[in-house]
């Protein structure tokens, strides 16, 4: 079984791995641990420590110092017997946390119904024209995918225009070669050409963990620890930004189908339910730092579930559940909830999803001339696509990503009766979200 391995090495180590310029190897942070075989191409994770509130109204916060931070390394136990294995390994003096590697895969729909729309329709529905006359079209903002990476050729062909790949700051997982912008057409195309429908100038970061391949696994199958080392370049991505115009947008249309790749739940190592799981902790820091997260909610609603989803019941699990997220249901073009989109309540947050965006359209044509662009997959990077638009002249310290999902909330298309776990607050409004932000303006 695949692990990742909390530990706490000497200070200068801690300091060394949190560099983005200085290589560490696993090995140097790690030693010999009893009962797993280490990871070498993998390299080590340093993790911030959340740091308590001062009141309960304070943002969170997060510290990479020495004194707090942890390191993540990735191995595997044997599958026989996992528990004697986690058993040894939490013996070590240096481990402080053993917790589930689970497989993470893309959110594609299960339903076979034609598209209801284009992405023109799309384009009209986020208001376009008046984004654009607002000077919102994501100049300037960098907005990840993360994914099975992008073929700009090919969202180039089908949308038209430029289409910027950001390749000094895309990242590939260990093991996965390619360039940012070239991989071939597949699942990441169409979240590219998805996000691009609201944000066309924004520069995009190819992150291409599903790229990544676990032994014995499918072509889809990607691992969360590949993630955690995606979301740590990304925090070097966001610190290197000037605080008065940070800005990066991270869309994630993939997510965690089944228990059988995870601890229990109530287990320390467990990821679905578990707030303290490294990668959740990173996502809050990103997000207290100053990043918008954007996830898919999923495609196990109850009308349509896709074939794989396994968990009984709450399938928001994980970080896309996570309170610091925008988590994202999904409708067609015409307001319609589609019958796949996962409800909540989530697993780590109970109103998830936040909202609905937009799918089930024709547009990237990444699976084919007639093939819609569909499942929560579609609707959450056309949401990234409208945060990243926003950002194009409100930056994060500014707009702090709170504040930033709060407006989102209550601009939102409601449903009689308030919040519910199919459309959560309602269905994305442009037109309000640039009434606020107008107002905001003018008190500013």
């Amino acid at each position: 079984m695949r692990v990742l391995i909390q530990l706490r090495p000497p200070a200068d180590l801690i300091t060394a791995v949190a560099d983005p310029a200085v290589e560490v190897a696993s090995a140097d942070v790690a030693g010999h641990l009893p009962g797993v075989v280490l990871d070498h191409d993998y390299a080590p994770v340093a993790v911030p420590k959340p740091v308590p509130a001062v009141t309960d109204t304070s943002r969170a916060s997060y510290s990479l110092a020495a004194a707090d931070a942890s390191v993540v390394v990735r191995g595997e136990i044997a599958d026989d017997d996992v528990a004697t294995g986690v058993l040894q390994l939490a013996r070590s003096r240096s481990v402080t946390g053993i917790f589930a590697d689970p497989v993470i895969q893309t959110n594609i729909t299960c339903g076979d119904t034609p598209a209801v729309g284009t992405w023109h329709d799309v384009e009209t529905l986020l208001r376009h024209d008046d984004l654009t006359a607002a000077g919102l079209d994501g100049t300037g903002v960098a907005l990840a995918i993360v994914d099975t990476g992008i073929n700009a050729a090919h969202v180039k062909r089908v949308r038209g225009g430029e289409v910027t790949i950001d390749k000094a700051r895309s990242w590939n997982p260990p093991g996965v070669t390619g360039t940012a912008g070239e991989f071939p057409v597949a699942h990441g195309s169409m979240c590219a050409f998805d996000a691009l429908i609201g944000a066309p100038r924004a520069a995009l970061i190819d992150i291409p963990v599903l790229q990544s391949r676990r032994q014995g696994g499918s072509v889809m199958d990607g691992l969360l620890s590949d993630a955690l080392a995606g979301y740590a370049q990304l925090r070097t991505v966001l610190t290197d930004q000037p605080a008065a115009s940070r800005a990066l947008v991270i869309s994630n249309s993939w997510g965690s189908f089944s228990p059988s790749w995870d601890f229990p739940v109530g287990k320390p190592g467990n990821y679905s339910d578990n707030p303290s799981h490294p990668f959740n902790v990173i996502v809050g820091s990103l997000e207290a730092a100053g990043a918008d997260i954007v996830f898919a909610a999923g495609n196990c609603g109850r009308n349509c579930p896709d074939g794989r989803c396994a968990f009984p019941d709450r399938p928001i699990t994980g970080a896309n559940s996570h309170p610091a997220v925008l988590s994202i249901g999904g409708v067609d073009t015409t307001g319609q909830w589609v019958g796949y989109s996962s409800q909540g309540p989530g697993r780590l947050a109970d109103r998830k999803p936040d909202v609905c965006g937009y799918t089930h359209f024709l547009g990237s044509t990444a699976f084919g001339a007639t093939e819609p662009d569909t499942g929560t997959s579609a609707a959450c990077p056309v949401a990234a696509g409208l945060v990243a638009a926003i950002r194009t002249t409100w930056s994060a310290t500014t707009l702090p990503p709170a504040q930033l999902r709060s407006l989102l909330q209550r601009t939102a298309s409601g449903r009689p009766g308030g919040y519910n776990y199919d459309y959560g607050y309602g269905v994305l409004d442009t037109a309000a979200v640039l009434g606020e932000l107008n107002r905001l303006s003018s008190r500013a």
